[in-house]
């Protein structure tokens, strides 16, 4: 007997989703994972069904490699499931290669794209670099200022690009209000959501445009993949994909075999990452060295009750700020911490730790966040893995030594 694992009622809860997304018959056939299809050229039956290629553009279809095959198509499949109000999702080779290929469909030269001030520091560069080169005015707005935030918009306003929480600063905005007064300024709402995956935050079912994901984190979950992911409704999905198509973007096969690995356990990884940085957080936010922990998920800090109102979930990135200090002695904490790599990307199985000191990517937005005194400006951030939180916990503590003691 075959299971048919795309026939999902809706009501079913992410987790059995997880399971059965993307694993269609036709492109499994009796084995449960899709097979890596390594393929540049796809062969026809004959010159007729060659004619025919071209006037059909949808997964499923075979026409040319760069369209992808069977592994892509079941990846992009599984990730629709888990957007509710997605009717289908754009594979890029990035992160950042998903934000470029959304902005590049959505703006021309003369428009106005909005810029959350605590955005990912490549997407500023990309405001200030490419877009700019482009003829596109980026202008970068306090999320957390919602008047404002409307008195930005002009007549040349095309889309806001957002991110939630902020990146290294960890701000919580009211996502729904920012896509809300967007659509009604006729503006284009952009989500970076790869913090909270579709798992924590519904994104299109709160009023975003169009979410992505840096499949290289979470979704991947096991730091041997670089990907990226871009989900909307039908008319703006048609619209990626052609982009995408004209801008030659395919990912690798093998790449998305990995990635459909990643997404099964992509729930339990979260949660268990959610669970440790909250016991993380806590015990932190106990300690004398510590000035602020920066973790929405955190009942007492910045942005909690917004998180709590929108979001069913998160993850185990956050970030805190010493009490006091300079960067030398932030620095010696890093370096002796023993379970901690040190290192760039976070989402995979292996705990991570980064100075931070996001004046250099503000323009509109303080550091240290509110009410931290000036001098508490020295930050630290966590991504959580898999270890034990217990263990985790002790090794922080053995390197706040190390900061005390130049």
């Amino acid at each position: 007997m075959t299971l048919d694992n795309s026939k999902r009622p809706d009501d079913l809860e992410a987790a059995t989703r997880i399971v059965g997304a993307g694993r269609r018959p036709e492109w499994t056939g009796p084995v449960v994972n899709p097979p890596v299809w390594r393929a540049s050229t796809h062969l026809y039956a004959d010159t007729t069904a060659l004619a025919q290629g071209p006037r059909t553009n949808e997964d499923g279809r075979f026409f040319y490699g760069r369209r992808g095959a069977p592994t892509q198509w079941a990846l992009a499949d599984a990730l629709t499931a888990l957007e509710p109000g997605a009717a289908g999702t754009m594979l890029y080779p990035s992160g950042v290669s998903a934000i470029a290929g959304v902005m590049l469909t959505l703006l021309r030269p003369g428009d106005v794209v909005l810029i959350s001030d605590n955005a990912y520091d490549p997407t500023r560069s990309m405001g200030k670099g490419l877009l700019t080169d482009l003829g596109i005015e980026p202008r970068f707005f306090d999320p957390l200022d919602l008047d404002g935030y409307a008195d930005a918009f002009c007549e040349r306003t095309r889309a806001v690009l957002l991110e939630a929480p902020g990146s290294l600063s960890m701000e919580m905005c009211d996502l729904p209000a920012l896509a809300r007064i967007a659509r009604e300024k006729g503006a284009v709402s952009v989500l970076d959501n790869t913090w909270a995956s579709p798992l924590g935050f519904a994104a299109l079912e709160h009023g975003i445009d169009i979410t992505l994901m840096a499949l290289t984190k979470h979704v991947g979950g096991h730091s041997d993949l670089m990907m990226g992911s871009a989900s909307a409704g039908a008319a703006l999905y048609e619209k990626l994909r052609a982009r995408a198509q004209q801008l030659g973007n395919v990912v690798s096969p093998d790449d998305a075999a990995l990635a459909l690995r990643g997404l099964r356990t992509l729930h339990l990884r979260l949660a268990h990452e959610t669970q440790s940085a909250l016991a993380v957080a806590q015990w932190l936010a106990g300690r004398p060295e510590v000035a602020q922990v920066l973790c929405p998920m955190l009942p007492g800090a910045p942005g909690h009750d917004l998180w709590r109102r929108d979001f069913t979930g998160g993850c185990g990135l956050f970030s805190f700020v010493f009490r006091g200090g300079d960067a030398a002695a932030r620095n010696r904490f890093i370096d002796a911490l023993g379970l901690f790599g040190i290192g760039y990307s976070w989402g995979g199985f292996e705990s991570l730790a980064i100075p931070i000191e996001p004046t250099a990517y503000r323009s509109r937005m303080a550091w240290p966040p509110a009410p931290a005194d000036a001098a508490d400006r020295h930050g630290v951030r966590l991504a959580i893995g898999l270890e034990a939180s217990a263990d985790l916990i002790a090794d922080i503590e053995q390197a706040l030594a190390a900061w005390r003691t130049p």
